[in-house]
């Protein structure tokens, strides 16, 4: 009996388990899972813009590298896969700070940042855009990533009069 109530006891365990790991919030599959990592520990809002920020660069930068250096194998697949990982994560970014505002906390170093990045962003874009090497190969995905990146960037413009203002300290 006593060997009966240990299995049970272990397969409740196990389906303890199984069901802690499927109600975690489900990795973007655009996000390595270290990358994942410094977005779940990440403890406020603006360091999550700006780890999205971060990783919007990077994959525009290798976007950017795969065009000059083309792979021998996947290249068409490379290309798509980056433009729509920066496209998610500049989504991901501008998402965070319609939620930072609603919950109004202090993100303006996010907003100031988002801003920022996204007019360099759009500027590469359109050089892209311009240059039109291999274009045909991403070019709705090119699209949709300089209209996203054209909607983030106004929203970001438009968050920085809608943002918690910074603390004032009264001098006493």
């Amino acid at each position: 009996m006593r060997m009966w109530s240990k299995r049970l006891l272990t397969i409740c365990l196990v389906a303890a388990m199984a069901a802690g790991a499927a109600a975690q919030t489900p990795q973007k599959d655009y996000l390595s899972a270290l990358e994942a990592d410094k977005i779940r520990d990440a403890g406020t809002s603006n360091e999550r813009i700006k780890l999205f920020v971060q990783f919007a660069d990077d994959r525009l930068k290798k976007f950017q590298y795969e065009l000059e250096h083309p792979s021998t194998t996947n290249h068409e697949q490379q290309l798509n896969y980056l433009m729509n990982a920066y496209i998610g994560c500049v989504d991901d970014a501008a998402d965070l700070i319609q939620l930072g505002i609603e919950k109004q906390e202090n993100i303006r170093r996010g907003v100031d940042l988002m801003a920022a990045k996204t007019k360099e962003y759009l500027e590469a874009l359109k050089k892209i855009q311009t240059e039109a090497k291999e274009i045909e190969i991403y070019k709705e995905n090119l699209d949709d990533a300089i209209e996203g990146t054209q909607d983030a960037m106004n929203d970001a413009e438009k968050a920085k009069k809608n943002v918690a203002p910074p603390p004032v300290r009264r001098k006493s």
